[in-house]
């Protein structure tokens, strides 16, 4: 089970996750980005840090909006990754095409 929530602050929007994106609830996550990316934020901070696990599923949701982000000139930058979760982007190689910071300071440091 997921929970996702938009907050949004000057000049960025954050994308909070809770819980786990499996097969079943990357739908919701898949919904969340579309509707922020539709909205075309200058950039989108995904908050990771209650999230427990994230599925193949999960991961290509992120992976099939990278072109539309970099098209439109949004910047995404995840954050706070647990160690277990972050792995599993690492062995992906997705942190090669994904931005991933350890703090929501360093994240708002990248949109400068």
């Amino acid at each position: 089970m997921v929970d996702i929530q938009t907050i949004r602050d000057d000049g960025y929007t954050v994308l909070k996750i809770q819980g786990e994106v499996d097969a079943s609830s990357s739908i919701q996550l898949d919904e969340a980005l579309a509707e922020l990316i539709a909205a075309q934020p200058p950039a989108i901070l995904v908050d990771c840090t209650g999230l427990q696990y994230i599925s193949s599923a999960g991961l290509g949701v992120f992976m099939s909006y990278i072109e539309e982000l970099d098209s439109k000139q949004i910047k995404m930058v995840l954050f706070g990754l647990s160690d277990k979760v972050r792995h599993v982007f690492d062995i992906l190689g997705l942190d090669q095409l994904l931005q991933l910071v350890d703090s929501q300071e360093e994240a708002k440091a990248l949109l400068t």
